[in-house]
């Protein structure tokens, strides 16, 4: 359960908690706020992950010995990493192997890494 959960249902409880005590229009509010805090937590989850995958093959690059990590710039949609920037043909090829083992990766698009030797 991440945080933005945790403190959703904390706030959620406090709520209906103290409202036990007060009129059922009190009680009421809290149920819509439910809904809209579910549905922003469903659209966050996938925002992470592709975050996440970024992120971690950002890491990957940059700690692999002759790869120029910081001059290849990778974005993820949905599971898909696009790489681009400038890169010799060896540079490439050991680029998308590396992002295409990182976890959650469906596939590696590496139109956008251009070859110069």
């Amino acid at each position: 359960m991440n945080k933005f959960t945790i403190a959703a249902a904390t706030a959620l409880t406090l709520t209906f908690a103290s409202g036990a005590f007060a009129a059922n229009e009190v009680t009421q509010a809290p149920m819509m706020l439910a809904a809209t805090v579910t549905g922003t937590a469903d659209k966050a989850e996938v925002a992470g992950s592709d975050t996440w995958i970024t992120t971690k093959v950002k890491a990957n690059l940059l700690t692999e010995k002759g790869i120029p990590g910081s001059d290849i710039v990778v974005e993820t949609n949905q599971g898909v990493v696009s790489l681009s920037g400038s890169v010799t043909a060896a540079q490439k090829a050991t680029a998308v192997a590396i992002a295409k083992k990182t976890k959650h990766v469906k596939s590696v698009s590496a139109d956008g890494l251009k070859t110069v030797d």
